[in-house]
């Protein structure tokens, strides 16, 4: 899970990983893919960047698929697209939010955004929507980014959490404020709020595996763990490569005493993260659990191994 770091004006690729929860070796590969900087020193607006990326990710974008998408956007004239525009997932396209508007990087056509699940983009010409409801989601999308910038420092997590409610009070189906919102309470250990607010996310995109991540996180705190658990297997279906959620739903089995089950995803973890004090820890586990299988077995026939 995420920890919390001193205010900082740059990053390690290390604190960085930590700060979006991902493995070390998910940043070096968004680089080796060219998807963000070649750098080992990241600023608040690259770490702005890499969340997209991660949340994409979990959606099932694979690098490639994005940054074919982000090649389309900059040959269309657009420098910066992943920091100038908001990536959105339409089902297995990428598209880019702006001024209220849906744009498709390869077609290069805007569309509105209903909001509606599974709903065919209904193409119009390349000017700004004068919709109310398009203007305000852009409204929203502008606050949005502003508190995500916010919320990197400590010392303004208050001010990205009063943005995200302004962003929920516009745009209340705005599952990523919801998320982000939830993370602050989380930190802040207002569990059940941060539990309000994750359920919520999943309610409103139930394809989001991080909204059922964070959702067993914070069951886990609570000590709800049979919840827990199917909070992280629904994050796993979402997105069998979560890494982060095979660990810790090994470690919800481990407290249950369903030490089999936790060994499935003690090995998956090390198989998706083989490096690193977590790996180190998952292969202990798995060994301990493998110990204590043989023994049990010796026990059953009655006799010692050899």
């Amino acid at each position: 899970m995420p920890v919390m770091t001193a205010p900082v004006s740059r990053y390690s690729r290390a604190q960085a990983a930590r700060i979006l929860g991902v493995p070390e070796r998910q940043v070096t590969s968004w680089q080796r893919a060219g998807l963000i900087a070649d750098t080992s020193d990241f600023t608040i607006r690259d770490l702005a960047g890499m969340r997209s990326l991660r949340d994409l990710q979990h959606k099932r974008h694979s690098a490639k698929s994005i940054r074919v998408s982000l090649e389309a956007m900059q040959r269309a004239g657009f420098a910066d697209p992943l920091h100038s525009f908001a990536p959105v997932s339409q089902g297995a396209k990428l598209v880019f939010r702006h001024a209220g508007a849906l744009l498709d990087p390869l077609t290069q056509q805007l569309a509105f955004d209903f909001e509606a699940p599974k709903r065919a983009l209904t193409v119009v010409r390349r000017e700004l929507p004068r919709d109310q409801q398009l203007r305000d989601q852009a409204r929203a999308q502008e606050i949005f980014q502003r508190a995500v910038q916010l919320e990197e420092r400590q010392e303004t997590l208050s001010e990205a959490a009063e943005l995200y409610e302004q962003v929920l009070a516009i745009w209340p189906k705005h599952a990523p404020a919801s998320i982000n919102l939830g993370t602050i309470l989380y930190n802040d250990r207002r569990f059940e709020e941060a539990e309000k607010r994750y359920r919520t996310a999943a309610e409103i995109d139930p394809d989001y595996a991080l909204a059922f991540f964070d959702l067993g996180n914070v069951l886990d705190e609570l000590r709800r763990l049979p919840e827990a658990i199917v909070a992280y297997h629904r994050a796993i279906q979402l997105v069998p490569q979560y890494a982060d959620a095979h660990y810790n739903l090994a470690l919800a089995y481990e407290r249950t005493g369903e030490k089999r089950k936790a060994l499935r995803h003690w090995l998956c973890y090390v198989r998706l993260d083989p490096v690193g004090p977590w790996a180190t820890h998952a292969r202990l586990q798995a060994r301990r659990t493998l110990a204590s299988e043989r023994l049990s077995i010796v026990s059953r026939f009655g006799k010692m191994a050899g």
